[in-house]
């Protein structure tokens, strides 16, 4: 029942989405370039989605903060199990939840403030840009404030890109749709390339429900995001490293933890644990730049 019940909340949020991007012209409206899904075509491929976001969580959980720094030796990596797929104490899922509820009460058109209201009374364990959002929000920081780097010293932080599934789910084909979502949920905890992580991680889901190069895809979600930030900067060094070098992942990640590991630059406003840590680095664009790459180089495996 509660499954069918996500799907029914999942294909509504979709009828909902479909009239606020007729009114940005995320749909395309006027234009004879329409693209068009069946419901039960949408329904398997946000399904999918979903599971899929849920393996990845639950495969790559083991090895979180384990091995920083470095590539995780082919024998360290876990072993897949089936049972793996519950993951229902995991932050990258249940916040979505909450999101996912406003919008059900609350339609599309639902305030940043609502949203705030919403995510300030979740009981849910939380951590850096998450918990830092929630506090300041208890504390009377409204939103976009709470995710602002003058208050929340995560900013940066990975947070919402690893929540934003739900975006681009619920909004196939309609990119503008994603980016509106991201205003109102995204800056409860993020700013700047915190926020624009989500967003380009939204609308490469929502252009994946029309099309399967991977290329495309990445560069789909990039138009979601500004191009003089230094996340469209990461992704576009992705795109040419893997031009440059596409048999040879290990080298792109090298260049990856060059630039954005260790260049201070490049982490100005996510967590900071001080010189002696410098390898834990939870900032949006290194974990981006992963992203892209495992999509160029997995080659939709």
């Amino acid at each position: 029942m509660a499954k069918d019940a996500l799907i029914t909340l999942m294909i509504v949020a979709v009828g909902l989405a479909l009239v606020a991007g007729c009114r940005t012209g995320a749909t395309g409206a006027g234009d004879t370039n329409v693209r068009r899904i069946t419901v039960a075509e949408y329904a398997d491929k946000m399904k999918a989605g979903w599971i899929g976001q849920m393996a990845g969580v639950g495969w790559g959980g083991p090895t979180e903060f384990k091995f920083k720094g470095e590539i995780i030796p082919e024998d360290k990596m876990p072993v897949w199990k089936p049972e793996k797929i519950n993951q229902f104490r995991q932050d990258d899922i249940y916040v979505e939840m909450t999101f996912m509820r406003t919008l059900e009460l609350y339609g599309m058109d639902v305030s940043i403030r609502q949203a705030g209201i919403d995510f300030a009374n979740s009981g849910y364990p939380l951590w850096h840009a998450n918990r830092a959002g929630r506090t300041l929000l208890r504390g009377g920081i409204a939103p976009p404030d709470s995710g602002h780097p003058e208050f929340n010293k995560h900013a940066d932080d990975i947070d919402y890109q690893i929540e934003a599934d739900y975006s681009g789910l619920i909004a196939p084909g309609m990119p503008n749709v994603v980016i509106e979502l991201g205003e109102k949920f995204g800056r409860l905890m993020n700013y700047g390339d915190g926020l624009y992580g989500g967003q380009f991680v939204g609308g490469m889901y929502a252009e994946a429900f029309f099309e399967d190069d991977m290329e495309k895809i990445v560069r789909a979600g990039l138009k979601c995001i500004p191009a003089g930030s230094q996340y469209a900067e990461c992704i576009r060094d992705v795109l040419a490293w893997h031009k440059q070098y596409p048999d040879d992942w290990q080298r792109t990640w090298q260049l990856i933890e060059d630039k954005y590991q260790d260049n201070p630059d490049y982490r100005r406003f996510s967590c900071n644990k001080g010189q002696e840590n410098m390898d834990f680095n939870i900032d949006a664009k290194i974990n981006g730049a992963y992203i892209v790459m495992g999509l160029l180089y997995g080659e939709g495996d």
